[in-house]
């Protein structure tokens, strides 16, 4: 029989991820959070975690269906990140997969800020900010390096 190991002892896993960055001019769509032990705010793009035997590709589909209630065109990777943080004191570890996408449903682009459905049942706000802003030594934007990613605007 295998000795089941108490949470604290429990060896945490590597979560794979996909994030879609959805942009509006020099805006992108991230989800605001905050972590009550540093007392920070951050930014996310929207997404989620992949499910066995899924593709990257498939899964932010399917997150932005579930999340935002949308359809993607024009889907292209950006790259893959690995993300080793600390979120309200637990260790954490991401392979996170970028996309950049557009979505069809062009009232998305009209609203200032989104609902947004997590999978616990839970209800965010996505809203649009600027990648300057973003850029900015005061603003977070996880996972890092995802700003190096995202391409300049066509002119």
């Amino acid at each position: 029989m295998t000795d089941i190991l108490p949470r604290s002892t429990a060896r945490p896993g590597i979560r794979v991820i996909a994030l879609c960055v959805l942009r509006r001019g020099d805006a992108i769509l991230v989800e605001r959070d905050y972590d009550r032990v540093l007392q920070q705010t951050y930014y996310r793009p929207p997404g989620g975690g992949l499910l066995f035997g899924e593709r990257a590709a498939d899964a932010v589909r399917r997150e932005m269906r579930e999340e935002l209630g949308v359809e993607l065109a024009d889907l292209q990777p950006l790259g893959v990140l690995e993300n080793l943080f600390m979120f309200e004191d637990e260790p954490g570890h991401e392979i996170v997969f970028a996309f950049a996408a557009r979505a069809l449903d062009e009232a998305l682009y009209r609203s200032d800020a989104v609902a947004l459905l997590e999978d616990d049942g839970s209800r965010h706000v996505a809203e649009w900010q600027p990648l300057d802003r973003l850029a900015g030594p005061d603003t977070l934007l996880y996972p890092p390096g995802l700003l190096s990613l995202i391409p300049e605007p066509p002119r």
